[in-house]
């Protein structure tokens, strides 16, 4: 495999000396920062340290979560090239280049801060910063994975292609890296994590905001997602247990303030660090909020179409459409019938000159809350054969999300009563699977065909079970990039309709899954990530239709 000068690239951030032409970062630095002598210092760098970049656009845009609303409608070139799976050439906010540049730049930080550590002989009282840092190089490099990346597959894990994985900073220009493996990423990811998950509990007190850190919980809630996609379903559940505790209510959102909120209310309240369900919160520099959320991308966008018959609105054990449901989503939707938004993602402008009307674009993003660890242990639950304990968790999200609707007087949408095993199995086998490219409304369905990417789902009570988890994740996690991964791992295909083109199909073991690595990166020599031909698509997907046939269809 190549190797490649990571030093000479802005983009990579690999030496924290080397960014000042990239982004004014040095000048938020102590003067003294190579002679990390004290903790307040170690601190500070590890404030710093934390990603400002999120990857939510890509994955929400490459995603089944969006449709085509005509020609009529307009939408940026980034916007369009994730929707058509087209590898981007563009260089600004949300693309390749800034999310390899700001998780990296994060990676090159954390390196600094963990040379300072150990230049101070690594003492005890540094050991949770120590824990802080190697989680946080854990976390952007995991970003990263699941951008630039295919899914984890055991059985593929030595031949696809993993991502430089550095752990001390950058001495010279003429540093050099390869991609590795995947085997060799996860297992980097995974040795970050172990370390410091016994020591990360030292710092809590020392946070002033913790929600904007690992704390322990938020710590325990990364490693739970990271062995879910590891395929370590125990390990999974063992940490996912640390952060929900005997009562899991106690980290899960309390609804009852939001229901009488507007959209700007709501959406300020979700992303509040003393909402108990809010674990660990991002701030980002990012459009994303606006493309996703609001009508600036228009054209492609999780639209009416979407949110009727994919995902709030569509055949729920808590009821459908707007009226008869009493989930939380149904009735606190906002925006246009090309641009459909639940207010959990939205765009938080700082001013720097009111008058001129310019400043900053941030996002904030809740990354992990309890609500969605509550479905990651589900769904561990449910891949080892553990049905009940699956369904509890269930009827726990279903209890914290759902609530009479009534009007006048009257309940149109009543709560639903605890499910059972049989009442989910009749549930989903009741409805037809989701065509791969529909036809119209009635061929869609929040029930997919499965190809799971290196593990086995067995039909019957797990695949029944896993259906409605990742419908309730999908509809938790609308606009924040999980769903991509979800359908990455199961290999669930789908179609992005292009108006007067041929659509585009997303087919199992999709190598456009893997985002491709920025261009810079690419003519520096790193490899880039392999694609199909689409002749040899069309041929798999010609070969595969077979499946997606309606029984009328195959007679």
């Amino acid at each position: 495999m190549m190797k490649n000068k990571i030093y000479q690239i802005c983009a990579l951030g690999l030496g924290v000396l080397a960014l000042s032409s990239c982004k004014d970062y040095l000048d938020k630095l102590p003067d003294d920062r190579t002679e990390l002598n004290q903790s307040n210092k170690i601190s500070q760098l590890l404030v710093d340290a934390y990603p400002t970049v999120t990857n939510n656009l890509p994955h929400e845009m490459l995603s089944d979560n969006v449709d085509d609303n005509g020609r009529g409608y307009t939408s940026p070139i980034i916007c369009e090239n994730y929707y058509k799976l087209v590898d981007p050439n563009e260089e600004g906010h949300d693309t390749p280049y800034d999310i390899w540049e700001g998780f990296y730049h994060s990676v090159a930080v954390v390196n600094e801060t963990i040379k300072g550590i150990n230049d101070m002989g690594n003492p005890d009282e540094l050991r949770g910063y120590l824990a802080e840092a190697k989680l946080i190089r854990a976390f952007s490099m995991f970003q990263l994975a699941q951008t630039f990346c295919m899914a984890w597959d055991p059985t593929k894990a030595e031949e696809y292609q993993g991502l430089p994985y550095p752990t001390e900073p950058e001495q010279n220009i003429n540093t050099t890296y390869t991609r590795g493996t995947l085997r060799q990423l996860y297992e980097a990811i995974d040795k970050d994590i172990e370390e410091a998950l016994p020591y990360i509990s030292e710092v809590n007190d020392l946070f002033a905001a913790p929600k904007y850190h690992f704390n322990t919980k938020a710590a325990y809630a990364f490693a739970t997602r990271f062995n879910l996609y590891y395929m370590k379903w125990d390990k999974a559940i063992k940490y996912a247990n640390m952060v929900l505790g005997a009562d899991p209510k106690q980290v899960m959102r309390n609804y009852d303030p939001y229901r009488d909120l507007g959209r700007t209310d709501f959406a300020n309240l979700w992303i509040r660090s003393n909402d108990q369900a809010n674990l660990f919160l991002l701030p980002t520099y990012s459009i994303s909020c606006r493309y996703l959320t609001w009508a600036t991308s228009d054209r492609y966008a999780h639209n009416n179409t979407m949110a009727s018959y994919e995902t709030y609105w569509v055949d729920g054990p808590w009821g459908s459409g707007s009226n008869a449901n009493s989930i939380i989503y149904a009735n606190k939707l906002y925006g246009t019938n090309q641009c459909v938004a639940f207010p959990s993602y939205e765009e938080q402008f700082e001013y720097t000159d009111k008058v001129a009307s310019i400043g900053y674009v941030h996002a904030v993003d809740p990354v992990f809350t309890g609500d969605i660890t509550i479905l990651e242990r589900a769904e561990a639950y449910a891949l080892t054969g553990q049905f009940e304990l699956a369904v509890a968790d269930i009827n726990t999200w279903i209890g914290t999300h759902c609530k009479d609707k009534v009007e006048g007087g009257t309940v149109v949408g009543p709560a639903p009563a605890p499910q059972t095993l049989a009442d989910i199995n009749a549930f989903i086998t009741g409805m037809d699977y989701a065509k791969r490219t529909p036809d119209g409304w009635r061929d869609r369905s929040m029930r997919k065909r499965m190809h799971p990417q290196g593990f086995t789902v067995q039909s019957g009570s797990m695949e029944n079970l896993l259906q409605l988890i990742l419908h309730m994740k999908r509809i938790e996690t609308v606009f924040h990039g999980i769903r991509f991964c979800d359908v990455k791992r199961y290999g669930i295909e789908y179609t992005h309709d292009v108006r007067f083109e041929d659509p585009v199909i997303f087919i199992r073991g999709d190598y456009r899954g893997a985002v491709q690595i920025p261009n810079t990166v690419i003519a520096a020599g790193m490899d880039a990530n392999p694609r199909m031909e689409k002749e040899e698509i069309d041929a798999i997907v010609a070969a595969t239709e077979a499946e997606y046939l309606t029984d009328d269809e195959d007679e």
